[in-house]
């Protein structure tokens, strides 16, 4: 049996839709990152995102935990040409629309499907559980990273994970085992 602790990075204070933008976190909340190193098993392996906003939050958390090397394909979702707009600014709002009432198979302009974020996390994570069987393994990562995995968990669909709220420096764990995975807290706020 495996564990996995997802933590969601500090935030970026952002209002547009922000994927592979390197967008530095707001790390000020010392109080929230002291909970959250304390509510995650001292002997997990810790990962992130290559992102900085991932790693950074990652460091402020690992506090004496084996780490493992940065994971691109932990990264948010690449929403393309859509990058640090708002939904309003999109010029085309029924492709937009599309992406975001009927997920699936369609994509922003250069950009990732949810069918294709899906498929390189399941990557990252089959990785991490061949590689480390049995461990507990502290993930630091994105809103959309972290539905992936709670929608496998949870065994809905897309649109319905869609409606959890995954807050930053929130903890959703979800264990793996013989049965496939069972979902413990969501954006639990420690």
């Amino acid at each position: 049996m495996s564990r996995f602790f997802w933590v969601r990075h500090g935030p970026t204070h952002a209002k547009t839709m922000v994927g592979w933008s390197d967008l530095p976190a707001d790390l000020s909340d010392t109080a929230a990152l002291d909970r959250l190193h304390a509510a995650l098993p001292s002997d997990a392996l810790m990962i992130s995102s290559d992102l900085s906003r991932a790693v950074t939050t990652a460091d402020a958390v690992t506090r004496g935990r084996d780490r493992l090397p940065h994971d691109p394909d932990l990264r948010e979702m690449h929403f393309g040409a859509w990058e640090l707009q708002r939904f309003d600014q999109i010029e085309d709002q029924a492709h937009i629309r599309a992406f975001w009432e009927t997920p699936g198979d369609i994509r922003p302009p250069g950009g990732e499907s949810w069918h294709d974020v899906v498929a390189r996390v399941d990557r990252a994570v089959a990785r991490l559980l061949a590689a480390h069987p049995g461990r507990d393994i502290v993930a630091v990562a994105h809103f959309g990273v972290i539905l992936t995995q709670l929608q496998q968990g949870l065994r809905v669909g897309t649109y319905d994970v869609f409606g959890h709220k995954i807050d930053n420096l929130s903890l959703t764990d979800l264990t793996h085992g013989a049965d496939g995975w069972q979902v413990g807290r969501i954006n639990h706020r420690p």
